[in-house]
Protein backbone atom coordinates (compact mmCIF):
# COMPACT_ATOMS: atom_id res chain seq x y z
CA UNK A 1 0.00 0.00 0.00
CA UNK A 2 0.97 3.83 -0.35
CA UNK A 3 3.16 5.55 2.42
CA UNK A 4 1.31 7.96 4.29
CA UNK A 5 3.76 10.51 5.60
CA UNK A 6 2.48 14.11 5.33
CA UNK A 7 -0.84 15.22 3.38
CA UNK A 8 -1.88 18.33 2.31
CA UNK A 9 -5.25 17.71 1.47
CA UNK A 10 -8.24 19.47 0.35
CA UNK A 11 -11.37 19.05 3.09
CA UNK A 12 -14.51 17.73 2.28
CA UNK A 13 -17.26 17.96 5.39
CA UNK A 14 -19.78 14.96 5.83
CA UNK A 15 -21.84 16.32 8.55
CA UNK A 16 -23.65 13.07 9.26
CA UNK A 17 -23.24 10.43 12.52
CA UNK A 18 -23.59 7.44 12.66
CA UNK A 19 -22.64 6.84 8.67
CA UNK A 20 -22.75 2.90 8.76
CA UNK A 21 -20.67 1.21 6.06
CA UNK A 22 -23.58 0.05 3.66
CA UNK A 23 -24.12 4.02 3.04
CA UNK A 24 -20.43 4.19 2.45
CA UNK A 25 -20.15 1.04 -0.34
CA UNK A 26 -23.65 -0.44 -0.64
CA UNK A 27 -24.02 -3.96 -0.50
CA UNK A 28 -24.98 -4.40 -4.30
CA UNK A 29 -21.19 -3.73 -4.66
CA UNK A 30 -20.07 -6.50 -2.93
CA UNK A 31 -20.02 -8.76 -5.22
CA UNK A 32 -16.73 -7.67 -7.00
CA UNK A 33 -13.87 -10.24 -5.66
CA UNK A 34 -11.41 -7.39 -7.01
CA UNK A 35 -10.16 -4.85 -4.93
CA UNK A 36 -10.65 -1.92 -7.14
CA UNK A 37 -13.12 0.09 -8.79
CA UNK A 38 -15.11 1.41 -5.65
CA UNK A 39 -14.45 4.81 -6.05
CA UNK A 40 -17.43 5.67 -8.41
CA UNK A 41 -19.80 3.96 -5.87
CA UNK A 42 -19.02 5.49 -2.62
CA UNK A 43 -21.77 6.97 -0.86
CA UNK A 44 -23.77 5.32 -4.24
CA UNK A 45 -27.34 6.73 -2.48
CA UNK A 46 -26.46 10.04 -1.58
CA UNK A 47 -24.42 10.84 -4.32
CA UNK A 48 -26.64 9.66 -7.54
CA UNK A 49 -30.62 10.78 -7.83
CA UNK A 50 -30.70 7.11 -8.74
CA UNK A 51 -29.73 3.93 -7.33
CA UNK A 52 -26.61 2.12 -9.31
CA UNK A 53 -25.98 -2.03 -9.67
CA UNK A 54 -22.70 -3.47 -10.48
CA UNK A 55 -21.55 -2.70 -13.89
CA UNK A 56 -23.77 0.65 -14.36
CA UNK A 57 -22.33 3.25 -16.00
CA UNK A 58 -21.91 6.18 -13.68
CA UNK A 59 -21.88 9.29 -16.48
CA UNK A 60 -25.01 8.26 -17.26
CA UNK A 61 -26.26 8.66 -13.77
CA UNK A 62 -27.62 12.28 -12.32
CA UNK A 63 -25.78 13.40 -9.69
CA UNK A 64 -27.35 14.89 -6.70
CA UNK A 65 -26.52 18.54 -6.31
CA UNK A 66 -27.45 18.63 -2.84
CA UNK A 67 -24.53 16.22 -2.15
CA UNK A 68 -21.64 17.61 -0.57
CA UNK A 69 -19.01 15.88 -2.40
CA UNK A 70 -20.54 16.81 -5.76
CA UNK A 71 -19.93 20.20 -4.99
CA UNK A 72 -17.42 22.19 -7.24
CA UNK A 73 -15.41 23.34 -4.25
CA UNK A 74 -15.66 19.83 -2.77
CA UNK A 75 -13.61 18.62 -5.45
CA UNK A 76 -10.63 17.21 -5.70
CA UNK A 77 -10.63 16.33 -1.74
CA UNK A 78 -8.46 14.27 0.25
CA UNK A 79 -9.78 14.68 3.10
CA UNK A 80 -12.87 13.84 4.85
CA UNK A 81 -14.40 15.68 7.82
CA UNK A 82 -17.28 13.81 9.84
CA UNK A 83 -19.35 13.11 12.79
CA UNK A 84 -19.12 10.08 15.30
CA UNK A 85 -19.69 6.81 15.16
CA UNK A 86 -18.15 6.94 11.23
CA UNK A 87 -18.02 3.44 9.84
CA UNK A 88 -20.73 1.93 11.93
CA UNK A 89 -22.36 -1.04 10.94
CA UNK A 90 -21.18 -4.42 9.15
CA UNK A 91 -17.40 -4.83 8.65
CA UNK A 92 -17.21 -4.92 5.03
CA UNK A 93 -13.62 -4.10 3.89
CA UNK A 94 -15.08 -2.71 1.20
CA UNK A 95 -15.59 0.59 2.95
CA UNK A 96 -11.97 1.81 3.34
CA UNK A 97 -11.37 0.62 -0.30
CA UNK A 98 -14.24 2.80 -1.08
CA UNK A 99 -12.90 5.89 0.15
CA UNK A 100 -9.13 5.36 -0.76
CA UNK A 101 -10.32 4.93 -4.35
CA UNK A 102 -12.41 8.27 -4.18
CA UNK A 103 -9.29 10.06 -3.06
CA UNK A 104 -9.42 10.30 0.86
CA UNK A 105 -5.99 9.35 2.74
CA UNK A 106 -7.44 10.94 5.95
CA UNK A 107 -10.93 10.84 7.77
CA UNK A 108 -11.09 13.43 10.89
CA UNK A 109 -14.61 12.09 13.23
CA UNK A 110 -14.77 12.21 16.95
CA UNK A 111 -14.99 8.24 17.09
CA UNK A 112 -15.40 5.53 14.76
CA UNK A 113 -16.78 2.16 14.70
CA UNK A 114 -14.48 -0.33 15.88
CA UNK A 115 -13.71 -2.72 12.73
CA UNK A 116 -13.93 -0.12 10.14
CA UNK A 117 -10.76 1.87 12.37
CA UNK A 118 -9.00 -0.86 11.98
CA UNK A 119 -9.33 -1.58 8.63
CA UNK A 120 -8.56 2.03 7.79
CA UNK A 121 -5.47 1.49 9.20
CA UNK A 122 -4.27 -2.02 6.74
CA UNK A 123 -5.36 -0.44 3.77
CA UNK A 124 -2.95 2.96 4.04
CA UNK A 125 -6.50 5.01 5.06
CA UNK A 126 -5.67 6.89 8.18
CA UNK A 127 -8.07 7.34 10.81
CA UNK A 128 -7.58 10.30 13.11
CA UNK A 129 -10.08 11.05 16.48
CA UNK A 130 -10.34 14.61 17.56
CA UNK A 131 -12.58 15.43 20.64
CA UNK A 132 -15.66 16.47 19.78
CA UNK A 133 -15.35 20.64 20.13
CA UNK A 134 -12.43 20.84 17.35
CA UNK A 135 -14.52 18.99 14.90
CA UNK A 136 -17.17 21.73 15.50
CA UNK A 137 -14.76 24.00 14.64
CA UNK A 138 -13.31 22.46 11.52
CA UNK A 139 -17.00 22.28 9.80
CA UNK A 140 -17.44 26.24 10.87
CA UNK A 141 -13.91 26.88 9.00
CA UNK A 142 -14.39 23.89 5.91
CA UNK A 143 -17.92 25.68 5.47
CA UNK A 144 -16.63 29.61 6.06
CA UNK A 145 -13.67 29.44 3.47
CA UNK A 146 -13.40 27.74 0.10
CA UNK A 147 -10.53 25.65 -0.87
CA UNK A 148 -10.13 24.77 2.84
CA UNK A 149 -7.05 22.93 3.14
CA UNK A 150 -5.29 20.64 6.47
CA UNK A 151 -2.00 19.43 6.76
CA UNK A 152 -2.12 16.07 8.38
CA UNK A 153 1.50 15.21 9.99
CA UNK A 154 2.07 11.47 10.67
CA UNK A 155 5.44 11.64 12.10
CA UNK A 156 4.51 14.40 14.29
CA UNK A 157 1.30 13.43 15.03
CA UNK A 158 -0.67 16.49 14.05
CA UNK A 159 -3.28 18.28 12.18
CA UNK A 160 -2.68 22.14 11.52
CA UNK A 161 -3.19 24.92 8.71
CA UNK A 162 -0.36 25.73 7.06
CA UNK A 163 -0.61 29.20 8.19
CA UNK A 164 -0.38 28.30 11.88
CA UNK A 165 -3.68 29.56 13.19
CA UNK A 166 -4.79 25.66 13.95
CA UNK A 167 -2.86 22.68 15.17
CA UNK A 168 -4.40 19.65 17.06
CA UNK A 169 -2.60 16.73 17.94
CA UNK A 170 -3.82 13.41 17.46
CA UNK A 171 -3.30 9.53 19.21
CA UNK A 172 -1.80 6.77 17.14
CA UNK A 173 -0.34 3.54 17.99
CA UNK A 174 3.27 3.05 17.56
CA UNK A 175 2.76 -0.14 15.55
CA UNK A 176 0.12 1.29 12.94
CA UNK A 177 2.23 4.52 13.03
CA UNK A 178 4.86 2.56 11.65
CA UNK A 179 3.27 0.60 8.92
CA UNK A 180 1.75 3.60 7.45
CA UNK A 181 4.90 5.38 7.39
CA UNK A 182 6.49 2.69 5.51
CA UNK A 183 3.58 1.55 3.48
CA UNK A 184 3.41 -1.98 5.41
CA UNK A 185 -0.23 -4.09 4.87
CA UNK A 186 -0.55 -7.48 6.89
CA UNK A 187 1.08 -8.85 3.22
CA UNK A 188 4.17 -6.67 3.12
CA UNK A 189 4.95 -7.25 7.11
CA UNK A 190 4.83 -11.12 5.68
CA UNK A 191 7.56 -10.04 2.86
CA UNK A 192 9.51 -8.76 5.07
CA UNK A 193 10.35 -12.14 6.40
CA UNK A 194 10.42 -13.48 2.92
CA UNK A 195 14.35 -14.99 3.07
CA UNK A 196 13.03 -16.95 6.60
CA UNK A 197 10.17 -18.22 5.43
CA UNK A 198 11.77 -19.63 2.33
CA UNK A 199 15.00 -20.94 4.04
CA UNK A 200 12.29 -22.61 6.54
CA UNK A 201 10.88 -24.50 3.57
CA UNK A 202 13.82 -25.72 1.69
CA UNK A 203 14.98 -27.28 5.63
CA UNK A 204 11.46 -28.51 5.90
CA UNK A 205 11.24 -30.40 2.26
CA UNK A 206 15.72 -31.75 3.18
CA UNK A 207 14.51 -32.86 6.35
CA UNK A 208 11.03 -34.60 5.12
CA UNK A 209 11.40 -34.73 1.65
CA UNK A 210 8.60 -36.96 0.86
CA UNK A 211 6.40 -34.14 1.41
CA UNK A 212 7.52 -32.73 -2.16
CA UNK A 213 5.66 -35.18 -3.48
CA UNK A 214 2.26 -34.32 -1.84
CA UNK A 215 2.45 -30.67 -3.13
Amino acid sequence: MNKFTVLDGLVAPLDRANVDTDAIIPKQFLKSIKRTGFGPNLFDEWRYLNHGAPGMDNTHRPLNPDFVLNQARYQGASILLTRKNFGCGSSREHAPWALDQYGFRAVIAPSFADIFFNNCFKNGLLPIVLPEAQIDRLFDEVKAFPGYRLIVDLEAQVVRTDNGSLSYPFEVGEFRKYCLLNGLDDIGLTLRQADKIRAFEEKHLFEQPWLANAI
